[in-house]
């Protein structure tokens, strides 16, 4: 059993947390509200105003955190993701997929289909670099 605090969840696990580059985390936010149904549970701007220092949203059931890029910490700007893949398990996996594809940007990594292990299963790269899996049970 782990206490959760409101807002936040559990107090263990695994929470997957994004970078956005080029000042593209607010239009990620609503990317996602849009493709994947998430909802804002936190939404916060830096002190400049413009780049979002933090965000926490629900997804499928699962926290996801993003913020933009701060090159300023890092020492790194334009960040590309690379070797990570997001992977939504879901009921219905055409309607996630097609509502993604669907809100513009998406690019198809791996087209939705009946796959041999007995999913149906797409792979896609988001407008803001990170790849994402829908999988769930084939229909019929």
């Amino acid at each position: 059993m782990t206490d959760a605090h409101p807002n936040q969840g559990p107090t263990s696990g695994l929470t997957p947390h994004l970078t956005i580059p080029s000042r593209g985390a607010s239009a990620a936010v609503d990317f996602y509200i849009i493709a994947f149904g998430a909802e804002v549970l936190d939404r916060r701007l830096a002190d400049d105003g413009e780049r979002l220092i933090h965000a926490h949203l629900k997804i499928n059931g699962a926290s996801l955190m993003l913020n933009d890029e701060f090159p300023e910490y890092t020492g790194q700007a334009d960040i590309r993701p690379v070797g990570v893949t997001l992977h939504l398990r879901v009921a219905d996996p055409d309607a996630w997929w097609t509502r993604a594809m669907t809100v513009g940007g998406a690019e198809p990594l791996m087209d939705m289909a009946d796959q041999f292990w007995g999913d149906r299963y797409g792979v896609l790269r988001d407008p803001f670099g990170h790849t994402w899996s829908i999988g769930g049970p084939r229909k019929g």
